[in-house]
């Protein structure tokens, strides 16, 4: 059965993150995603090393795993889209694509005739996708975006961090680059959701997609509190704004999450911890009276679970329906028994001779799976294939791009 996407071809011209994230969403779902690269150099992310992907023998690539984790299932083309001929060569592909990824400052693509509206002459079924810092329009729109930026401007890390007052309080950061990889997704639906309507007899569009305005759509409920409400959110630390008792709480040897979501289980729980006293005690009773006296339960909650190790805690817990968890690393993770079985790694064969470990896509489709044929591509692996095929270019003239620098 063909994958949801097999039917698209994608020119991607993005790299770091958000864009190569969207793109590989797209890979996973079956398209086919053409990745431009700078000669030479490649993407940025190639190089954010270490630690390397290995080759057969164990030995460092030239790739990182950086650039591992957002470009399986691509094939990568190298192009000097600063030269004119360059720039004819992508018109030339762009007219045999369905989407265009990119993520070029504001006017960049303009000045090399690239821009959508140049090349929806040739294509108007062409869906473009520009994916920037701050949009196309506004008085921001020329500066460069980082997501550590974004991450304080768009309130995340007003939110994040320990609560004021606490040892170690104030901002912190969230420990991947969460702006880019939102950017990405919500630049994915678009993009399906821009396939969708041109299968429906529209035509091709253009999406602007800014960091700013996915990472200010993420607040979600803390944003709507304050927009209802007037009152700005604060730092809760591993608490929760709007349900208590829902934070980490520490125990005979480490710590365990706690996530009481209704009255429900919050009775569980006070069953379990020999405490049946607190279910009807009336500062507790309803979520609204735990949140009105969050500072007089927690305490208590922190004395019960110092009790019992994790273990032993997650335990009782689990087989009282009280929603609990341990607080994994990374290793840890893939130990689970959960995640071995859901199949959450996947190694790959790469063209080096070596395995390049991924994380599967969530997406699971009963119809249609996921697969993972193409491991993350070497620079300009597929350069003369992609051009030979879609462009007729053969070898003597690929030889001819390459002396020149364009290829």
């Amino acid at each position: 059965m063909p994958r949801p996407l097999s039917h698209i071809r994608v020119l991607d011209l993005s790299r770091i993150l958000a864009g190569p994230w969207a793109s590989q969403n797209l890979a996973d779902l079956g398209a086919e995603v053409i990745k431009v690269e700078r000669p030479v150099a490649g993407d940025d992310t190639r190089h954010w090393g270490p630690p390397w992907a290995k080759d057969r023998d164990g030995k460092d690539t030239n790739d990182s795993s950086y650039y591992l984790s957002c470009n399986r299932g691509k094939k990568s083309i190298t192009l000097d889209i600063s030269k004119a001929e360059g720039q004819k060569i992508l018109r030339e592909l762009a007219a045999k694509c369905d989407v265009l990824i990119e993520n070029y400052k504001v006017g960049t693509l303009a000045r090399y005739g690239l821009a959508y509206d140049d090349l929806r002459k040739t294509n108007p079924r062409l869906i473009y996708c520009s994916v920037t810092g701050f949009g196309q329009s506004g008085p921001y729109a020329a500066r460069p975006g980082y997501d550590f930026v974004f991450q304080g401007m768009g309130g995340l890390m007003s939110i994040t961090g320990e609560r004021d007052g606490e040892p170690g309080a104030g901002p912190m950061k969230v420990g991947i680059a969460i702006t880019d990889i939102l950017t990405g997704m919500y630049a994915s639906l678009a993009i399906t959701a821009a396939i969708a309507h041109r299968e429906r007899g529209g035509a091709g569009q253009y999406i602007d997609m800014a960091l700013l305005d996915s990472i200010v759509a993420f607040g979600a409920n803390q944003i709507s509190g304050y927009l209802v409400a007037g009152e700005i959110p604060k730092r809760y630390g591993n608490a929760h704004a709007n349900v208590v008792p829902y934070q980490v709480f520490p125990c005979k040897d480490g710590h365990i999450i706690l996530a009481t979501g209704n009255d429900s289980q919050y009775a569980s729980f006070c069953k379990v911890a020999g405490r049946p006293d607190l279910i009807d005690d009336a500062r507790f009773r309803t979520m609204t009276d735990r949140i009105v006296n969050r500072a007089a339960l927690i305490p208590i909650v922190s004395d019960i679970m110092r009790t019992r190790g994790m273990h032993e805690w997650i335990e009782v817990l689990e087989a009282a329906n009280v929603p609990c968890g341990p607080i994994n690393n990374m290793k840890q993770v893939f130990e689970d028994p959960q995640v071995q079985h859901r199949g959450l790694r996947v190694d790959i064969p790469t063209a080096a001779g070596g395995s390049c470990p991924v994380v599967a896509s969530p997406l699971r489709f009963s119809a249609t799976p996921v697969e993972y044929n193409l491991p993350p591509p070497l620079l300009g692996e597929h350069t003369r294939q992609v051009l030979q095929e879609l462009l007729g270019v053969d070898a003597k003239a690929a030889d001819a791009l390459a002396a020149k620098g364009i290829i």
